[in-house]
């Protein structure tokens, strides 16, 4: 009697096929159209204002927006004009002598200027006889309409650039306070886009290798 027991113990178990499976799975962590009941307006409003912070954060990170002052910059740009800058432009590669910029002024000025890139790293300006040379070779400058009165000459550094308002002679720029640091350009203008009259693409001037007589 006590052998038929013992064998009855030993005898492996069947193995039922048809049990439910799921029984034995680990819990899976809920969704969040699960934990908000599908697609509820709790749901949907999280979704909104998640997607427009992330708008927000890129945008400001990659743009700025700026508002020109003066006349610095005439005839290109206007007063009042609102532009869109490009801040992720020159993660790509450096600024480009043409190329109009939104910048912080050296000296920790707090308003933010506009101006156009003239001298690269490296090169020796000099502004005289109402032209600007570069290593000794004018270069040809179509958006400036009065030419420059003043002269001055600079030797730019490692990451300098000379910027000036294409109003030569209504700008406050590196004719006044030297060169830029390169730390110190904020992005390249991109857009106008206030008033609706002025909407469009900046003007920036692609210089071609360039220019044309000797310094004497």
């Amino acid at each position: 009697m006590m052998n038929d027991q013992t064998e009855e113990e030993t005898k492996p178990q069947a193995i039922d096929e048809h049990a439910d499976s799921t029984a034995v799975r680990p819990s899976e962590p809920l969704s969040l159209s699960q934990a908000f009941g599908g697609t509820s307006p709790l749901r949907a409003l999280l979704e909104t204002i998640l997607l427009a912070a992330v708008l927000f954060m890129v945008i400001n990170v990659t743009t700025g927006r700026f508002q020109v002052h003066g006349s610095c910059m005439e005839p290109t740009l206007h007063t009042g004009q609102y532009v869109i800058v490009s801040k992720m432009v020159y993660w790509f590669h450096p600024p480009e002598r043409g190329d109009v910029i939104v910048l912080q002024p050296p000296g920790g000025q707090e308003e933010d200027y506009i101006k156009r890139v003239i001298g690269l790293p490296g090169e020796a300006i000099e502004i005289r006889d109402g032209v600007v040379w570069v290593d000794g070779l004018v270069i040809d400058e179509p958006y400036v309409a009065t030419p420059p009165a003043y002269t001055g000459a600079w030797r730019l550094g490692e990451n300098q650039y000379l910027v000036l308002g294409d109003s030569r002679n209504n700008a406050n720029d590196s004719h006044t306070w030297g060169a830029l640091p390169e730390e110190n350009i904020i992005g390249k203008a991109w857009l106008s886009y206030w008033p609706p009259e002025e909407w469009g693409l900046i003007d920036h001037y692609a210089f071609q290798e360039e220019i044309g007589k000797e310094m004497y």
